[in-house]
């Protein structure tokens, strides 16, 4: 089976790909096996989306923004400050809520495996440190082709420049875009670091990264081998996070030495005027619910 995945051959949600594959060529002893395409090769994963829905790609990890125009559940995990912190995003994550999300993307064509992390994006930049909404008013960030981080970036005072990952770097060069918003292993792997040094601790959103499988290669397995592929996905998990705790730590460390200037910031000020986007984005009975859910999930504490 093709696997893909626009992040590069080390990074954790790659690698995680690569243990979930071993898992289930050992398991099937040896009929199923993966062969992943890292670094974007296959292209962006709006792209890569579409080819998964119509059966020409197997497996395909991406980010859950860009499922946010096929399914609107999707959105509840992006929506800004729903999380208390990480371990309430993988509770919420790991139990049903989760699960309903990932169910919703059937119709669409794609089975939902799994979830890893794609930890807390905050907003990096070129100018000066960012501490408060009205510190960034006026200028264009980088977004995920979502209309709830356009709406987001909006809500903030900003413009909103929808554009893939691999643009960016040049975008923050020659001036096309401010800043945009990431977590510190992104940050780090695609050197935005180099050209936006201000990193504002916003903690914003903490939306996940989604592991999928083509509906027409998963209604093609037997009973046996879907068995096989959910167990292995899930195991891959903890694998994934391990890994991902580490490289939040590495990344962190690595570009605050080569200069970068991190900051805390008021993030009440920012909660305040993004919260209205729950409403707007959470339209059916079936996500409030879901959204209720999460929140009784959490610490109750930010």
């Amino acid at each position: 089976m093709f696997a893909n995945d626009t992040h590069p051959a080390d990074y954790p949600t790659v690698r995680a790909v690569e243990y979930f594959g071993d898992l289930i060529t050992r398991r099937s002893d040896g009929r199923l096996s993966i062969k992943m395409f890292a670094g974007g090769q296959l292209g962006s994963e709006r792209d890569t989306l579409e080819i998964t829905a119509f059966g020409g790609l197997d497996i395909n990890r991406v980010n859950i923004a860009p499922l946010n125009a096929i399914e609107p559940l999707t959105m509840i995990p992006s929506l800004p400050f729903l999380f208390d912190s990480i371990a309430h995003s993988r509770r919420a994550l790991d139990g049903a809520p989760g699960r309903a999300i990932l169910e919703s993307l059937a119709p669409h064509g794609l089975i939902g495996l799994c979830y890893y992390d794609s930890g807390a994006r905050s907003f990096y930049n070129t100018h000066h440190p960012v501490r408060t909404p009205d510190d960034m008013r006026g200028w264009k960030f980088r977004v995920q082709n979502s209309d709830l981080y356009v709406g987001m970036i909006k809500a903030l005072g900003a413009d909103a420049t929808p554009m893939g990952l691999g643009e960016v770097y040049q975008g923050l060069v020659q001036g096309v875009i401010d800043g945009a918003e990431n977590n510190w292993p992104s940050y780090q792997s695609e050197r935005h670091f180099e050209v936006a040094p201000f990193y504002s601790e916003t903690q914003h959103v903490m939306a996940p990264e989604v592991l999928l499988m083509s509906k027409a290669r998963w209604d093609k397995l037997s009973s046996s081998d879907r068995e096989i592929i959910i167990e292995s996905a899930r195991e891959s998990v903890p694998y994934m996070r391990k890994l991902w705790d580490a490289r939040v730590i590495s990344a962190r460390k690595d570009v605050i030495a080569a200069g970068v200037k991190a900051n805390p910031v008021d993030r009440a000020s920012f909660r305040a005027l993004t919260h209205p986007l729950w409403d707007r984005f959470v339209t059916s009975d079936h996500g409030r619910a879901l959204v209720r859910q999460i929140q009784d999930m959490g610490e109750g504490d930010a």
